[in-house]
C-alpha cells in the first residue's frame, strides 16, 4: 500500500507530506485547496504524464517520492516487473520523480534510474486511479476480457491457454521449415546428393594437399636431389682429400698429442665420434641416391590429384579443410531431406496434438468465463440497486472468436441503463455519473481479484447525494476491506467511512499561497464533517456529523 507520500515544489504544494494508513483514507477540503494535486502527484508516481509549468514559480523542479509496502500476494509480479526493468527487489518500493520546468524529468525506482514507461510498468500494479476522467479501461472492450478472468480468478486457465496456444505455434513454425515447394525440395535433394557424389569420390582425406605437394617437388627434382647426394657423399668419404680422411689424420694427432697432454682426451673422443658420423652420413647419401629415380608416370598421377583438389578447394571454400567441412554439412542436408517424411509425420502428430490441448484449454476458459459472467452480472447489479440505478441491467457479452493466446472468446461489458432499452456498449451509452456509479460497482466486485495495491477514487461521488451517497461511501469502504483507498470527497456521508481523514487547505504564507494537509482525529474531524454537512461547525451540524460517524461505524461493522 501506498505508505507515505511527499510533494516538494508541485505547483502550490510547497512541501506536503502524508503518511498513508491501512483501510480507507480520504481527502476533503474546499475546492482549489490542492486535493487534485495530491492526486495528480500520486498519478505522475504511477508513470502517468507530466507537465512542464508543474514546477513551483520561482523554483526549476518539482519532486514527488513515495514509499510503497508491497502486499504479499502482488509481492511475485512486482519482483517480477522490477528484475524484468533490472531494478532493485525489496519488500517496499521507494519511487521518486522529478519534473523541470523544460519538460524533462527523471524517474528513480529503489535508487536506480529508471524511465517513465517502466514506471507506468509497475504502477500499473501498485495504484489504480479511478477518476469522472479515469473511466478508460472500463470502456474499452479491448480490457473488458482481462476484467472478467481477474474477476473469474481464471489465471490458471488463462495461463493454460498461452502455454497450449504457444505450442500450437511452434508446431505451425515447424510445418513452415518443412514445407515449401515439392519440386524445389527436390532439386535441392538432387543437388546436394550429386555434390556429396562428387566428394566421396575424390576420397580426400586430412592433410593430403600438403603430403602431395611435397611429394610433387621431390619427383620434379630428381636430378638434381641424385646430384646434391652422390656430391655429398663424395666430399664425405670418396675424394681427394675427403673429409673422413681429414678428420682420421686430426684424431690421430691428437692421440700423440694427449701421451703429453692428458686434457686434449675430450677433443680426440669428439674427433672419432665425427669419423663414424661421417662414415654413417655418406652411407645414408649412397644409398638415397642409388634409389632416386625418375618416375614420369607417378608425377603425373601427383599432379592429377593435385588438380583436383586444388578444383575442390575452389569449388567449396578455398582450402582442403573447409571441402572436408563442407561436406559434412552437406551429409547433414541430405538426412534432414531424406528423412522429411518421417519428420513431417512427427511435426504433424505434435501439431495435432498441441491443437487438441488449445481446444480443450479454450473450452475450459470459455466455461470459467460463462460461470463467471452470471456472477459478476449479479454483483454489480446488486451494487448498482443499492447505488441508485436499480433498473440499470449490465450484460457480460461472450461471443466466439477464433482461437488464440487467450482463447476462443470476445468479452464485451455493455449495459441498459434503463427499463426496456437494450443493453449497449459502455462507451456509447453511459453518462459521466452512469459510469462512476458503474466503476465503482465494479472495484466492488474485483477487490479481491484485481492486482493492485491502492485504489485511488478521485471525487467519483460528483452527481449524487443524500442516501446513494452513504452508499458510495459503504462500498468504497468495502473496497477498503480488501486494498488500501485514498479517496478524495466533498460528501461527509462518505468521509465518515474513512479509517484516516486528512484535511487540505491553501492559505497565504509571505504573500505566497501554499497548501497544507493535517490529519484531523477526534473533534477537529467531528467539526470537518459538521463544516461539509452546512458550511459552518454549528451544534447542529456536529449532532449531524456524529451521526453520519456512528453510521458509518455500524456499517462498516456489519
Amino acid at each position: 500500500m501506498l505508505r507515505h507520500l511527499r510533494a516538494t515544489n508541485f505547483s502550490i504544494l510547497s512541501d506536503v507530506e502524508l503518511a498513508l494508513g491501512a483501510g480507507m483514507n480520504v481527502l476533503t477540503g474546499e475546492t482549489g485547496a490542492g486535493k487534485s494535486l495530491i492526486v495528480e502527484a500520486v498519478n505522475l508516481l504511477r508513470g502517468g504524464r507530466a507537465s512542464a509549468d508543474i514546477p513551483r514559480a520561482g523554483t526549476d523542479e518539482a519532486v514527488v517520492e513515495a514509499v510503497v509496502d508491497v502486499p504479499d500476494d502482488l509481492r511475485a509480479r512486482v519482483a517480477s516487473v522490477l528484475e524484468g526493468a533490472g531494478l532493485p527487489v525489496g519488500d517496499q518500493v521507494l519511487v521518486r520523480r522529478i519534473i523541470t520546468r523544460g519538460g524533462r524529468g527523471r524517474c528513480y525506482v529503489n535508487g536506480a534510474l529508471t524511465t517513465a514507461a517502466r514506471l507506468g510498468e509497475l504502477g500499473a500494479l501498485l495504484v489504480d486511479l479511478a477518476g469522472q476522467h479515469q473511466h478508460q479501461g472500463l470502456v474499452d472492450p479491448a480490457r473488458h476480457l482481462e476484467i472478467l478472468d481477474a474477476f473469474g480468478e481464471a489465471r490458471g486457465e488463462a495461463a493454460a491457454m498461452q502455454a497450449a496456444w504457444d505450442e500450437l505455434r511452434r508446431g505451425d513454425e515447424a510445418l513452415a521449415e518443412l514445407g515449401g515447394d515439392e519440386r524445389e525440395r527436390e532439386a535441392r535433394l538432387d543437388y546436394v546428393r550429386y555434390q556429396l557424389d562428387e566428394l566421396d569420390a575424390a576420397a580426400l582425406s586430412p592433410g593430403e594437399d600438403a603430403e602431395l605437394e611435397l611429394e610433387r617437388a621431390r619427383l620434379a627434382s630428381v636430378d638434381q636431389l641424385q646430384r646434391a647426394a652422390r656430391s655429398g657423399e663424395h666430399l664425405l668419404y670418396g675424394g681427394e682429400p675427403a673429409a673422413r680422411d681429414l678428420v682420421a689424420s686430426a684424431a690421430s694427432e691428437l692421440e700423440r698429442a694427449v701421451r703429453v697432454d692428458p686434457s686434449l682426451e675430450p677433443i680426440a673422443r669428439q674427433l672419432a665420434e665425427i669419423e663414424t658420423l661421417i662414415d654413417d652420413a655418406a652411407d645414408r647419401l649412397r644409398g638415397y641416391a642409388d634409389k632416386l629415380e625418375s618416375d614420369p608416370d607417378r608425377l603425373a598421377s601427383v599432379d592429377d590429384r593435385l588438380a583436383l583438389v586444388r578444383r575442390l578447394a575452389r569449388k567449396h571454400g578455398g582450402d582442403l579443410a573447409k571441402v572436408l567441412a563442407h561436406a559434412e554439412v552437406l551429409r547433414a542436408e541430405l538426412a534432414a531431406l531424406s528423412g522429411r517424411d518421417a519428420k513431417l509425420a512427427e511435426v504433424q502428430a505434435m501439431r495435432a496434438a498441441a491443437e487438441r490441448a488449445a481446444s480443450a484449454a479454450a473450452t475450459a476458459l470459455t466455461r470459467r468465463r460463462g460461470k463467471a459472467a452470471r456472477e459478476l452480472e449479479k454483483q454489480v447489479g446488486a451494487a448498482l440497486a443499492e447505488l441508485g440505478m436499480s433498473v440499470a441491467r449490465l450484460s457480460v457479452a461472450i461471443e466466439p472468436r477464433p482461437i488464440g493466446p487467450t482463447g476462443s472468446d470476445r468479452v464485451e461489458l455493455l449495459l441498459a441503463a434503463n427499463k426496456g432499452e437494450d443493453a449497449r456498449p459502455l462507451a456509447k451509452i453511459a453518462s459521466g455519473g452512469e459510469l462512476s456509479r458503474i466503476m465503482l460497482a465494479m472495484k466492488l466486485a474485483l477487490r479481491r481479484a484485481d492486482e493492485v495495491a491502492t485504489y485511488v477514487f478521485d471525487e467519483v461521488d460528483a452527481g449524487i447525494g443524500g442516501a446513494t451517497a452513504q452508499v458510495v461511501g459503504a462500498q468504497i469502504r468495502a473496497v477498503a476491506d480488501q486494498r488500501q483507498v485514498l479517496c478524495v470527497t466533498h460528501l461527509p456521508q462518505i468521509a465518515a467511512f474513512a479509517d484516516h481523514h486528512f484535511h487540505v487547505a491553501k492559505t497565504e504564507v509571505a504573500g505566497r499561497t501554499e497548501t497544507h494537509v493535517q490529519k484531523l482525529t477526534g473533534t477537529a474531524r467531528k467539526d470537518e464533517l459538521a463544516r461539509m454537512l452546512g458550511g459552518h461547525a454549528t451544534a447542529r451540524a456536529k449532532a449531524h456529523a456524529a451521526e453520519l460517524l456512528a453510521d458509518a461505524r455500524r456499517t462498516a461493522a456489519r
